[in-house]
């Protein structure tokens, strides 16, 4: 097996300059499980840091714009469209996002990068909450982080 990140022994990033610009698109999903209060406290809008899903749509939307940043491979891309959505599903929330691009590289990273931090955002603002007496958070649990959907149509070139 080769690896494409490595040369010499020595990590680097891959050369892409001879491929094509096509038409990418990715989507990632992920869960946090709360307490049932704090699901209703989002439901009624009264987590007191403000609006949950407004404020973690907008840390998934930086979060995605800076993940070759926060990855030391990922190539910085041109994005051209980010959607995040929200359903509550009992304890749960799941959180997805969708990146689209035109480029030379898919954007899987990226879509993984903004569900994780919009994950981390809902934790963080609902954390007064779900803490238990000795301020620990034995219900909070974020898992399920997955590709759920990658796509390239090189059929529709830019």
């Amino acid at each position: 097996m080769e690896f494409t990140h490595i040369e010499g022994g020595k990590s680097k990033v891959v050369d892409i300059s001879k491929k094509e610009n096509v038409i990418r698109k990715a989507t990632a999903e992920g869960r946090i499980k709360l307490r049932d209060i704090t699901i209703q406290a989002i439901i009624d809008d009264k987590i007191a840091k403000g609006n949950v899903f407004g404020v973690a749509t907008t840390a998934a939307i930086l979060a995605v714009k800076k993940t070759p940043e926060l990855i030391p491979m990922c190539h910085f891309i041109p994005i051209t469209s980010i959607k995040i959505d929200f359903q509550i599903l009992g304890k749960e929330i799941k959180a997805q996002c969708e990146v689209k691009s035109v480029g030379k590289t898919g954007v899987e990273m990226e879509a993984i990068t903004g569900v994780s931090v919009a994950l981390l955002t809902i934790w963080d603002m609902v954390k007064s909450m779900e803490k238990d007496e000795t301020g620990n958070y034995p219900q909070t649990v974020i898992k399920d982080i997955v590709v759920t959907r990658k796509e390239k149509n090189e059929k529709e070139t830019a």
